[in-house]
């Protein structure tokens, strides 16, 4: 159940009230029973683990991969050329 803050507009206080979705606002303070009006609160709300945007929702891994490796796979991946495709008369 969600948690609401109010604050009254006769007496000052802030107070938080236990409350579901579909509720009505609340209308007086539960103190003094002035007019009260609804705050906007901050979420604590917070994604943790693996599976979100920084790490895999992005299609980005992170880089570990050192510039001596990186040379290494790219020269492994290149294909020399030699005479062995040539077609010759000799046989």
């Amino acid at each position: 159940m969600p948690i609401y803050e109010y604050k009254c507009n006769k007496c000052g206080k802030q107070f938080e009230a236990f409350q579901g979705i579909s509720d009505p606002e609340l209308k007086s303070c539960k103190f003094c029973k002035g007019k009260v009006q609804k705050l906007m609160s901050l979420s604590s709300f917070s994604l943790k683990g693996t599976g979100w945007y920084a790490t895999d929702y992005k299609g980005k891994q992170p880089s570990t991969t050192t510039k001596k490796e990186t040379t290494v796979s790219s020269t492994a991946t290149e294909t020399p050329k030699t005479d062995a495709n040539k077609t010759g008369g000799d046989d």
